[in-house]
């Protein structure tokens, strides 16, 4: 009696199960599709680059003397107009008040000189007035004549040393200006080579900066591709931690590598690139080529099939099968030769278990509510819903 109503149950068992079978064979499978498309590629090659600075300054000093203030250190940064190095001011100061004393000394001499020059001028045309009369001999006039030439010789001279003291006055200014050493640029501190207490010389370099805003990237591209070169489009490269820097061509340099063939090109860094550093190593996608349209498939709607590459296409609700020649590969897609057409519309995922002619209910990728759609549709991606 037992194994009778086991017998039973396990029959009613198998019943459900059959009817459920074929319950879920008839709902439509949740799949997700895109659509064939175009881009617009050009073939490139890799090319190794350097980043490499734009502006890099070695600042020095205009005047000597000890320094007394050097108040950044390695790795700061500075804004333009800081004040990154200072010398003592004590002896400029006593050196611009000597040019003063001095111009002062040459602006009385010239007074002087003027006078002398108006008072021997006087004497030698009331001199000249009696030689006409017979009241004094040529002689006198002579005499008279050559104190007048004296006197403007001496104003000539007055007023030479007038432009002495002005240049030595301007050459006092501009060192106790210059005792103060600005940044000519915001930057990062490379170096600092002269401290507080050391004495330093017209020209010494007292710090190195480098410009952040400058940076660059160097590459050695082949002569053959330098043509093809965009110079309105940007060009993808990578540096060795995986980061993908956008850059644009600044400037062909006009030398070649006749060991190499290869020509230095600079690229400029397409707006923030994070943090990347002088001397680090990056991989250019060099285009070789100008871009042209091409017609594309993501490569997850591509399957393995007998006949060869297999897409599974939507079409008015069922999934009809499409056999496609590939061409290469281009990012997350494949270049279409043949087997579909622009606006096909392919599925990407949930589509390992279609059947020929299988009705489905699709979800177009990076649509709004993919997942809620998918999951009224009755199935995840990558399932038929059976």
């Amino acid at each position: 009696m037992f194994s009778v109503r086991l017998s039973v149950l396990a029959s009613a068992v198998c019943l459900l199960a059959a009817a459920s079978s074929a319950f879920a064979q008839g709902r439509p499978a949740g799949v997700t599709t895109d659509v064939v498309s175009v881009r617009d590629v050009a073939e490139s090659v890799a090319v190794f680059g350097q980043v490499v600075a734009g502006r890099q300054s070695d600042v020095a000093t205009r005047v000597m003397g000890v320094a007394v203030e050097a108040p950044f250190r390695i790795g700061d940064i500075v804004e333009k107009g800081d004040v990154v190095f200072r010398i003592d001011t004590e002896r400029l100061h006593i050196e611009l008040q000597q040019a003063e004393a001095e111009m002062a000394i040459a602006e009385a001499g010239v007074a002087v000189a003027n006078a002398r020059v108006d008072r021997t001028q006087k004497a030698f045309e009331r001199t000249q007035t009696l030689v006409a009369n017979s009241t004094v001999s040529q002689a006198q006039l002579d005499d008279r004549s050559g104190e007048y030439a004296e006197a403007l010789g001496s104003l000539r001279q007055a007023e030479a040393r007038i432009a002495a003291a002005n240049s030595g006055l301007n050459r006092a200014q501009y060192d106790l200006e210059n005792a103060v050493v600005r940044a000519p640029f915001g930057g990062t501190v490379l170096e600092v080579t002269a401290e507080v207490g050391e004495y330093v010389s017209t020209g010494n370099v007292v710090i190195r900066l480098l410009d952040n805003s400058g940076l660059e990237v160097e590459a050695n591209v082949p002569s053959r591709i330098i043509g093809a070169l965009p110079s309105d489009q940007t060009v993808k490269a990578r540096t060795d931690a995986g980061s993908e820097l956008m850059l644009t061509l600044r400037a062909v340099l006009p030398t070649e590598f006749s060991s190499t063939r290869t020509r230095p090109v600079r690229f400029a860094l397409a707006g923030a690139q994070g943090d990347i550093a002088v001397g680090q190593t990056v991989t250019l996608d060099v285009p070789v080529s100008l871009p042209e349209e091409v017609v594309v498939v993501p490569k997850d709607a591509v399957v393995q099939a007998s006949g060869g590459w297999q897409v599974f296409v939507h079409e008015e609700g069922k999934a009809m099968p499409r056999t496609v020649e590939l061409g290469r590969a281009i990012g997350d897609a494949f270049e279409v030769l043949g087997g579909l057409a622009l606006g096909d519309e392919v599925v990407i995922r949930g589509n390992e278990r279609l059947r020929p002619g299988q009705e489905i209910a699709p979800t177009r990728a990076n649509a709004p509510g993919d997942d809620a759609e998918r999951a009224g549709a009755g199935g995840a991606p990558g399932t038929n819903g059976g």
